[in-house]
């Protein structure tokens, strides 16, 4: 070996140390923006998982937001609803959402959006349903808070900067036999429609046997 291939091999080693130590920060950065999501959900949504600071939009479904608040209030995160007085802490319980780190704001009036920004300062995953369209301009406001504070938004409905539309496109309920019986479990088809995917895609879930 040459007296210049000894030279180099410290700084080749060197530059294998640094690209290592580049990975392991960059998964860390990646893993910690991510949060816990129910794994078929997660395997639908661009990243692989819900995603601090971004906002994903659901279709009408309040089984579906509830079933996207389980996993992170389970695993330690506080959770809010703004805006949806139907929002069932009976059914939300049921789903394994934990009550002690809920907070609801059903009615906030003409402050929907001011309410969103303040609660995203202290909690980590909000809950809205927009009572009318907002300014570009305030949704872009919001959007920079959200991600300044690593909170994730679900909408109940459109949102014009959402990483994904989630959908409840097949639902059925089993338990009823020969017409008696009791409601004791839902199969639903969840469908995930986003720029990042391309063609929607779905997969076949059991929820929780009850009605939000």
């Amino acid at each position: 070996m040459s007296n210049t291939a000894l030279a180099l091999h410290p700084a080749a080693e060197r530059v294998q140390e640094l690209q290592e130590r580049i990975r392991q920060l960059q998964t860390t950065k990646l893993d910690t923006r991510s949060l816990p999501t129910h794994p078929e959900i997660g395997r639908l949504l661009p990243g692989g998982a819900l995603k601090e600071g971004a906002t994903y939009s659901v279709d009408r479904s309040l089984t579906l937001l509830m079933l996207l608040l389980a996993a992170p209030s389970a695993a330690g995160a506080w959770c809010g609803v703004v805006g949806v007085p139907e929002f069932g802490v009976e059914a939300a319980a049921g789903f394994g959402i934990a009550l002690d780190r809920l907070v609801l704001v059903p009615v906030p009036g003409d402050q929907w959006l001011a309410t969103t920004a303040a609660v995203a300062d202290a909690l980590s995953v909000i809950v809205i349903r927009p009572p009318r369209l907002a300014s570009d301009a305030s949704v872009a406001r919001l959007s920079a808070r959200l991600r300044k504070r690593g909170a994730t938004l679900l909408v109940l409905g459109s949102w014009p900067q959402s990483e994904a539309m989630l959908s409840i496109t097949e639902s059925a309920w089993t338990g009823i036999g020969d017409g008696h019986g009791h409601l004791q479990a839902r199969e639903a088809t969840v469908t995930v429609t986003s720029k990042a995917r391309g063609k929607p895609r779905s997969a076949r879930l059991r929820l929780p046997g009850v009605m939000p």
